[in-house]
């Protein structure tokens, strides 16, 4: 296969001069950093969300950036309105080569106390928004056989938390999905990909306006990244999309690797920790907006940007991303290194040999 026709790699990071990429949930948070650092690589960035104000502001970011906007006001709960944004996309951008699921909505609550219609709309964001924008993505990719589809997931898809009950079960979900749609993929010989980016807790807006019954305020259990950090994980998974998935940020991975291997012990450790871990010390305000039915920025009238409320103690890099990004030349080092050892220890052991006689 040529450079050219590879769904990911350094041919697809070459060619972000025109690429085109769309992003749902891209007016705020994660899906705002991942516009621009794509814009920042000269690719054209279809953004969807519900808030005109907050897609405003994103475009204004992507074009400064050096990359071409195209924002459309969609509900990704709507699985024809994702399609018509779709279609549109293709009318004015191009072909689609990289599709970005990373809207979502929840609600911070213990499960019981969960409300029916709040269940149902949390997961029609966050669960059936990715399946309404893969099989959107699918429509278009499959006949031309190329494509990327970049799933946002998190931590919580494996390790669930208490009081995340409908985030982690939506995003457990989508861990379900795209498994299955991976080996579907494969069974047909598809050259479209998709793969996952799970991320850590991240500084995002959200921790201010989702709906919340606890006591005090919401906030990401420590230690937290900027969600430029998120970013740089998306775009690589987008680039190289024939690793499954991606573990961002090493609390992920210490996340993931303990749930497989002491599950119950972090049922205790959880129980004891992750209320308190889960809440600032300031009462939650009874006036504070939420956007599960309503975008905030619509009703509020301001632009909440990328990042959140916890600037001064968010990790701006990550060592365990820089290492994934760069675990080939890792290891090529390391087998080198190895190698020389192993030349210098057979020298060193002739020389003592030619010695003794």
């Amino acid at each position: 296969m040529s450079p050219a026709r590879r769904p990911g790699g350094e041919a697809a990071h070459r060619a972000d001069h025109r690429r085109v990429v769309v992003i749902t949930g891209a007016s705020a948070g994660v899906g705002r950093a991942t516009a621009r650092a794509f814009a920042a690589r000269g690719a054209a960035v279809a953004l969807l969300a519900r808030g005109q104000q907050g897609l405003e502001q994103a475009a204004h970011d992507v074009r400064s950036a050096g990359g071409e906007a195209l924002p459309l006001v969609v509900d990704v709960a709507d699985a024809e309105a994702v399609d018509a944004a779709a279609q549109r996309v293709e009318e004015e951008l191009g072909p689609i080569d990289v599709w970005v699921n990373a809207a979502f909505s929840t609600v911070f609550s213990p499960a019981s106390e969960v409300r029916p219609e709040e269940l149902k709309r949390a997961t029609e964001v966050t669960y059936f928004g990715f399946v309404h924008g893969t099989q959107a993505a699918l429509r278009r990719m499959l006949p031309r056989d190329r494509g990327t589809v970049v799933q946002v997931g998190s931590a919580l898809a494996y390790r669930s938390v208490p009081l995340q009950a409908v985030y982690c079960g939506a995003k457990a979900a989508i861990r379900g999905y795209t498994d299955s749609l991976r080996c579907e993929l494969r069974h047909d010989g598809s050259r479209v990909r998709v793969t996952t980016a799970h991320l850590p807790g991240v500084n995002t807006p959200q921790f201010g306006w989702v709906l919340t019954r606890l006591p005090r305020g919401p906030r990401p259990v420590a230690p937290v990244y900027q969600p430029e950090v998120a970013a740089a994980g998306i775009l690589h998974a987008a680039d190289h999309p024939e690793r499954r998935e991606y573990w961002v940020g090493g609390s992920t991975v210490a996340t993931l690797l303990g749930q497989r291997i002491a599950p119950a012990l972090l049922d205790r450790y959880l129980a004891r920790t992750a209320y308190d871990s889960q809440q600032t010390d300031e009462p939650v305000d009874p006036s504070r907006p939420v956007n599960l039915w309503e975008p905030v920025d619509e009703a509020h009238g301001a632009d909440h940007g990328a990042h959140g409320a916890f600037d001064d103690e968010a990790h701006g890099r990550s060592l365990q991303l820089w290492l994934s990004r760069h675990r080939r030349p890792l290891a090529f080092g390391a087998a080198g290194a190895a190698a020389a050892a192993g030349v210098a220890a057979a020298v060193n052991r002739t020389a003592v040999a030619a010695g003794g006689h």
